[in-house]
């Protein structure tokens, strides 16, 4: 009876993060409250997938009001710069592990690794691989753009202003599915194919948000981590 309880808060929670992250898309890309920083739209979406309706509050508190069509209607919002830089970088973070997550997942997954004789280890160890490529990759595709092609920068770039936060949010989601698995005692806690899994991804990832807010704010006090040119 637990399990299937468990099972059933687990399928709402993932079913409430998938509409909360349609909710947005919906909101950027058919109603035409695009952002400036045209990722955004995509690490916002990715954002209230596990964050869920406090996805959207932070969403239209803070995002929404930074597109051109809502300052056309209303004007310029007041300027709050670093409290949006240390969100924006937080949701910037969160979205390289949820990515690294589901990359490094599908790689324990069909390769069957194990660290030990368990797959636990050997997902901590892809997950966090996983996140800090998927840093890279977003740092290089921004250099494209920008005309600087060159994928050492990228690397800098992450290891200077991204590492710290990313490193919090893993080792907070770490800590918090070790507690899962120890205290449900069910193999569905790291079961990629179970909602349950995902379940304590989410709650997981939550947590990270919360652990990486002092480090980020950190490193925007100090000038390393700024939002990135529109």
């Amino acid at each position: 009876m637990q399990l299937t309880l468990l099972e059933l808060l687990s399928w709402i929670a993932i079913g409430v993060g998938l509409a909360s992250s349609a909710l947005i898309v919906v909101d950027t890309r058919v109603l035409e409250y695009h952002q400036p920083i045209k990722i955004m739209e995509f690490v916002w979406a990715v954002t209230a997938a596990y964050l869920g309706p406090a996805g959207i509050a932070a969403y239209r508190r803070w995002a929404r009001p930074q597109s051109p069509r809502w300052q056309r209607r209303h004007g310029r919002p007041p300027a709050r710069p670093r409290q949006i830089a240390i969100l924006t970088g937080l949701c910037h973070c969160g979205a390289h592990c949820v990515l690294g997550v589901i990359l490094g997942e599908l790689v324990v997954s069909f390769s069957g690794i194990s660290v030990g004789g368990e797959t636990l280890w050997a997902s901590y160890i892809s997950d966090y691989s996983g996140a800090l490529v998927v840093g890279v990759t977003f740092r290089y595709i921004t250099s494209v753009h920008r005309g600087r092609q060159r994928m050492r920068d990228a690397v800098v770039n992450v290891a200077k202003a991204d590492l710290l936060g990313v490193t919090a949010f893993e080792v907070a989601l770490f800590i918090w599915l070790a507690i899962s698995h120890h205290v449900t005692d069910s193999e569905l806690a790291t079961d990629p194919s179970s909602p349950v899994f995902w379940f304590f991804i989410q709650t997981g990832l939550a947590s990270g948000f919360v652990v990486a807010w002092p480090a980020t704010a950190w490193l925007v006090r100090r000038g390393i981590k700024v939002m990135p040119d529109h």
